[in-house]
C-alpha cells in the first residue's frame, strides 16, 4: 500500500486540491444566490449548466487532449476553470452564472480524464484494485471536507472565489510536473443509450434516477439549507455530512448486492430514500443534530444508487463493453443530473425548503414503480454466483473504468 501511495501521491494530491476547490465554489454560489435573492429556479437553471458541461465535455476534451497532449490540456482547462471560479463576484447575473457553470463543468470533466488516464498509466495489475479504491477515496472526502472552507471569514465577499480559484490553480501543479510518460487515451465510446437501455433498462433508469436526486441536493442543497433557516456554518456541515454519507455506505450496499439479487438492493435504496426525504421534508434549522444524521442518511443511501446500478449493468455486460457501458450510464446520470436542480427547484418555488426532498421523494417512488414492474416483467436475474463483485464508483469519466479490477473478469452476457 505504500508503494502504491508514492507512486500515485503526486495525482491524487492534484486531485485533492482540484476537488477541495470545485466542491466548495458548488456550494458557495447556492448560498450567494440567495444572498443575492436569485429564486429558487433561477437557481436551478444555474445549477444545471454545470451538469450539461459534464456530460458535453468528454466529446470535447477527448479531442483537446489528443491534439495537445495531457499535461498541456490538464494546465490550459485548470487555468480556465480557476478564472471562471474568480469571475463570479465582477457580475452577478444569472445568464453569466450559468455560463461559467457550464465551463466549470466543461473543464472539470477535462482533468478528470487527464488525470484518470496518468493513474492508468501508473497503475500496474498488481496494485490496480488499490489505485482504483484510492481514487474513489478522495473524490468523495475531499469534496465533503471542501464544505468547511465556506466557514472561513470573508468580508469582502470576494474571499472564497479568490481561494477557489487558488486551489484550482494548484492542482495543476502536480500533473504538470509528473515525469512518466504521457499515456494513451482510450478511442472515445461509442454505444448510445438506446444499447445501453437494451443491456439493462434497470441500469440505466436507476443511474439516471441516482443522477437526478443527487444533482437536485447538490445544486439546491444551500438554498434548502438557507429556506430552512440554517446559517452558513449549518449549511456547510449540512452539505459535508451528505457527501461523507456517500462514501461511508457505498461499501455496506455493495457487498449486501453481491450476495443477493441486485434489484432487491436497488428496490430497497429506492424506498430507503423515499422514507429519508418524507423525514427531512420538514425539518428545519430547530432540528440539528437530528437534520444532519439524516442528511448523511441521504447521501449515504442515495450516493449508494449508481455504483450498484452499474455493478447490476455490467453484470449482462461482456467485459469489452465496460468502459463504454460506463460511458453509457454517466451520460444517463448527467442527464439526471443536469434535470435534477430544474425541476426541484419547480417544487421549491410551489412548497418551499420542503419541495427539494418532495421532488427527490417522488423520484424515488418513480424508481420503485419501474424496479417493481422490472421484476415482474423478468422475475429470473443471474444467481449470485454469476455476478461481478461490487467496487465503489465515482460519477466523473468512462477513463476511470479502465482501473476498475472488473476490466480483467469474464461477465456474463444477457
Amino acid at each position: 500500500m505504500l508503494h502504491t501511495l508514492s507512486s500515485v501521491s503526486s495525482l491524487l494530491g492534484g486531485l485533492s486540491l482540484l476537488m477541495l476547490g470545485s466542491g466548495a465554489l458548488t456550494t458557495l454560489l447556492g448560498l450567494r444566490m440567495g444572498d443575492a435573492g436569485f429564486g429558487p429556479q433561477t437557481t436551478g437553471f444555474v445549477m444545471s449548466a454545470y451538469f450539461f458541461g459534464l456530460v458535453i465535455g468528454p466529446i470535447y476534451a477527448h479531442k483537446l487532449i489528443s491534439t495537445i497532449g495531457h499535461i498541456r490540456a490538464f494546465t490550459a482547462l485548470g487555468s480556465v476553470l480557476s478564472a471562471a471560479a474568480l469571475a463570479h463576484p465582477f457580475y452577478i447575473d444569472p445568464w453569466f452564472w450559468g455560463g461559467l457553470r457550464f465551463v466549470q463543468g466543461f473543464c472539470l470533466v477535462g482533468m478528470y480524464m487527464c488525470t484518470e488516464s496518468w493513474l492508468n498509466e501508473k497503475s500496474t495489475n498488481e496494485i490496480r484494485g488499490q489505485v482504483f479504491a484510492l481514487y474513489q477515496v478522495t473524490v468523495y472526502l475531499f469534496q465533503g471536507v471542501s464544505q468547511f472552507l465556506l466557514n472561513i471569514p470573508d468580508p469582502t465577499g470576494y474571499g472564497l472565489f479568490i481561494l477557489t480559484s487558488v486551489l484550482a490553480s494548484l492542482s495543476v501543479v502536480p500533473v504538470a510536473l509528473t515525469r512518466v510518460s504521457p499515456p494513451e487515451l482510450p478511442d472515445p465510446v461509442k454505444l448510445n443509450l438506446r444499447q445501453l437501455y437494451a443491456i439493462s433498462p434497470t441500469g440505466m433508469i436507476g443511474c439516471m434516477a441516482a443522477g437526478a436526486l443527487i444533482g437536485a441536493v447538490y445544486g439546491m442543497g444551500p438554498s434548502f439549507a438557507q429556506q430552512a433557516g440554517l446559517d452558513v456554518v449549518q449549511t456547510t456541515r449540512f452539505m459535508g455530512v451528505v457527501i461523507v454519507g456517500g462514501l461511508i455506505l457505498q461499501w455496506p450496499f455493495g457487498k449486501l448486492s453481491d450476495i443477493i439479487d441486485r434489484r432487491l438492493v436497488i428496490l430497497a435504496i429506492a424506498v430507503g430514500t423515499l422514507l429519508i426525504c418524507l423525514f427531512i421534508m420538514n425539518k428545519t434549522a430547530a432540528n440539528g443534530m437530528g437534520l444532519l444524521a439524516l442528511g448523511a442518511l441521504y447521501g449515504g443511501v442515495a450516493f449508494a444508487l449508481y455504483p450498484i446500478c452499474v455493478a447490476y449493468t455490467n453484470d449482462y455486460a461482456r467485459s469489452d463493453e465496460l468502459v463504454p457501458v460506463s460511458a453509457g450510464l454517466l451520460i444517463a446520470f448527467g442527464l439526471g443530473a443536469a434535470i435534477g436542480p430544474i425541476a426541484a427547484s419547480r417544487f421549491m418555488v410551489e412548497f418551499g425548503a420542503r419541495g427539494l426532498f418532495l421532488f427527490c421523494s417522488y423520484i424515488a417512488i418513480a424508481l420503485v414503480i419501474f424496479i417493481g414492474w422490472r421484476m415482474a416483467l423478468r422475475p429470473n436475474t443471474l444467481a449470485v454466483a454469476d455476478q461481478g463483485d461490487f467496487k465503489p464508483m465515482s460519477r466523473t469519466t468512462a477513463v476511470i473504468s479502465e482501473l476498475d479490477p472488473r476490466q480483467n473478469e469474464d461477465n456474463s452476457s444477457d
